[in-house]
């Protein structure tokens, strides 16, 4: 049996592969140009496939969108959305009601549940500058006897996100305790919120030359670390961009940069329950998944309040969250 703490590497794609209870990671990293009026680019569209452009032509994407680039209105159930974003904006608006512009290190927790719907879509909000955009989205799969809860989303703003700091180390800590620092709460019904689930989110950025080491999680917990940019010794191998790493848990794990470095850590206890996912739903039956369909077909989760499918907030507002509720939170 190998001594070694690290029990497996695989290639990043645009899309990374996960271990339960995560489902899907995608690190979306855009370089729109100036926008136009409309927010959208101010560039031609010509030779993409709008409405599905997923290729990087010119270095960024439309997605699904047909003017402003994004995901406009779409169903989700059964799972989680987490949505870091490191640079840029994004405006949501759901069947609830809520609607919301973030970015700039902000986090969107969002629990699909029984059923919502909702848009994300990207304004190009300078007019005379680029405007990249980078986001990793995350799916986190929910226990059987919480995919039915009430949806529910949560902003940890940019400034509510504790940081660990040392020399030549910045770590983001969005979910999980760790060092002593313990970030904001995540949705009341996430498998996160529950201690045992020993859950954790995690960025990691290192100058070249700094080392850090990454404490042992709890046995039984899956983790793995995306070595997205630079180069790395990641425990006793050399590991460089492009690469994930699934680690033993209980096994602490030194890393040390040799170049500018970033990691993104996911790690959580499996939920270790039959996993049934078509498109936007995941559920633990074929017979769930059907009746996801039926229940969206019949009741829209909520319908859609909006005058768009992809509707944008102005091109000077400011971030900002508007609750189902009623309750706003501003942002400068």
């Amino acid at each position: 049996m190998s001594d070694s703490p690290i029990l497996a590497t695989v290639p990043l794609g645009f899309q990374w592969p996960t271990l339960d209870p995560f489902l899907f990671c995608v690190h979306h990293d855009d370089a729109y140009p100036a926008g136009n009026a409309a927010l959208g680019p101010d560039a031609s569209l010509d030779g993409r496939d709008i409405g599905q452009d997923f290729q990087p032509k010119d270095g960024w994407r439309m997605y699904h969108g047909d003017v402003v680039p994004g995901f406009p209105q779409h169903p989700h159930r059964g799972f989680e959305t987490v949505t870091i974003v490191r640079r840029g904006l994004i405006d949501h608006s759901d069947s609830l009601g809520a609607t919301a512009r973030f970015g700039g290190g902000d986090v969107q927790w969002l629990t699909a549940g029984k059923g919502i719907s909702h848009c994300e879509m990207f304004p190009l909000v300078s007019a005379s500058e680029p405007n990249p955009l980078e986001l990793f989205q995350i799916w986190l799969n929910l226990p059987a006897r919480d995919k039915l809860v009430d949806p529910h989303f949560t902003m940890l703003w940019d400034p509510t996100i504790p940081r660990i700091e040392e020399p030549g180390v910045l770590v983001r800590v969005v979910a999980g305790t760790l060092g002593g620092v313990t970030p904001p709460s995540p949705p009341p019904s996430s498998w996160a919120a529950r201690a045992e689930a020993d859950l954790a989110i995690w960025t990691i950025k290192l100058q070249p030359g700094a080392s850090w080491t990454l404490p042992p999680a709890k046995p039984g917990t899956n983790r793995i670390l995306y070595l997205f940019a630079g180069a790395a010794q990641i425990a006793d191998q050399a590991i460089t961009a492009g690469t994930g790493v699934q680690v033993k848990p209980e096994a602490a794990i030194a890393i040390a940069a040799t170049a500018e470095t970033e990691i993104l850590v996911l790690q959580g206890k499996p939920i270790g329950e039959p996993v049934a996912q078509h498109g936007p739903f995941v559920m633990n039956t074929r017979q769930e998944i059907q009746q996801a369909f039926a229940d969206y077909q019949r009741t829209k989760f909520g319908g859609w309040p909006w005058s768009s499918d992809g509707p944008v907030h102005p091109r000077e507002a400011k971030r900002f969250a508007k609750h189902a509720n009623g309750t706003i939170e501003h942002q400068d």
